[in-house]
């Protein structure tokens, strides 16, 4: 049984995670485009968003997602909340999880999967206790175990705990189980925000 789950974790499932992205970027290239250009708009022209990110093994890659909120700043230079900064299109892209698409991109190049817990800022590396450093052991991944069990309504701490659980029951049932369950959260918009705000608060450590 671990020799067949490790030849899933390691062969089946990067193979199929690359092969299912290329096919699904090629049938969802019309949307790519439309989007695009209703970003580049309503956005002063920025559509991308690209930011670091730890992958496996905390290995550092460069997520690309659609950019949802303008750059909006304050009379002292800050930027505005995320909130303030989230656009009506934005809004839109996010609800409809279109904001996920180009990390197509991430999974044909490998440093990412669909299945996975989500690749976090990298400024949290040092917050993480031991076990939840363990969210690294597998690659990252568009949608995962936590992200249908509250995503951004749920705390910090259940959702490493999520992640943590998922590392270790990681199988092929278990990803297809996460991607319906993820199909079905998607058209209910559950989850997106957390409580009074348009994401979920930054990770501050462990008390």
């Amino acid at each position: 049984m671990e020799l067949s789950s490790n030849m899933y974790r390691s062969i089946v499932k990067p193979f199929l995670d690359r092969f299912t992205a290329l096919i699904a970027l090629l049938i969802a290239s019309p949307i790519f485009l439309i989007v695009s250009i209703l970003l580049a708009i309503f956005q002063n022209g920025k559509i991308f968003f690209i930011q670091k990110r730890p992958g496996l093994n905390a290995h550092i890659f460069k997520l690309i997602k659609f950019k949802t909120m303008r750059d909006d700043k304050d009379e002292t230079g800050s930027l505005l909340s995320d909130e303030k900064r989230l656009t009506w299109i934005g809004k839109f892209v996010r609800k409809t999880s279109m904001d996920e698409i180009p990390q197509l991109l991430n999974i044909i190049k490998g440093e990412m999967s669909f299945i996975g817990p989500r690749p976090l800022l990298v400024e949290y590396l040092p917050l993480y206790n031991d076990k939840q450093r363990k969210r690294h052991f597998v690659t990252p991944g568009i949608t995962g175990w936590a992200q249908i069990n509250g995503r951004n309504t749920i705390s910090w701490q259940k959702k490493f705990e999520y992640d943590v659980w998922y590392v270790q029951h990681q199988s092929f049932l278990l990803d297809l189980k996460i991607i319906f369950m993820t199909i079905f959260k998607v058209f209910k918009a559950e989850g997106i925000s957390g409580k009074g705000m348009a994401t979920m608060e930054k990770f501050k450590g462990n008390e």
